[in-house]
């Protein structure tokens, strides 16, 4: 891995370079899609971006877990985890193929 991080200000700039709109209109256009993705998982509906892939959030039971240190029993409680399913296209694109 190359240790980078694609952070918000870099998508900002990228839609700045891309599109034109003004670096503030940037800023709120990725601020706007990235909260209506999280607003989408919150209520539980899935996200789809074609050629990327699938963001859901999926249930998880109550299970016994163990202290690795300890190795007493602990239980872990039921939550919700959110799940990422890259498309086809982007495996590929990975994959240099």
């Amino acid at each position: 891995m190359s240790g980078q991080t694609l952070t918000r200000a870099d998508l900002s700039e990228a839609v700045y370079q891309e599109v034109g709109l003004s670096r503030n209109e940037s800023a709120e256009l990725v601020e706007a899609v990235l909260d209506e993705m999280a607003d989408a998982l919150v209520k539980g509906e899935m996200v789809k971006i074609s050629s990327f892939g699938t963001f859901s959030v999926r249930e998880k039971g109550q299970r016994i877990g163990r202290n690795p240190k300890t190795g007493e029993e602990v239980p872990i409680l039921p939550r919700r985890v959110l799940v990422f399913r890259a498309s086809h296209v982007l495996k590929k694109r990975i994959n240099g193929e």
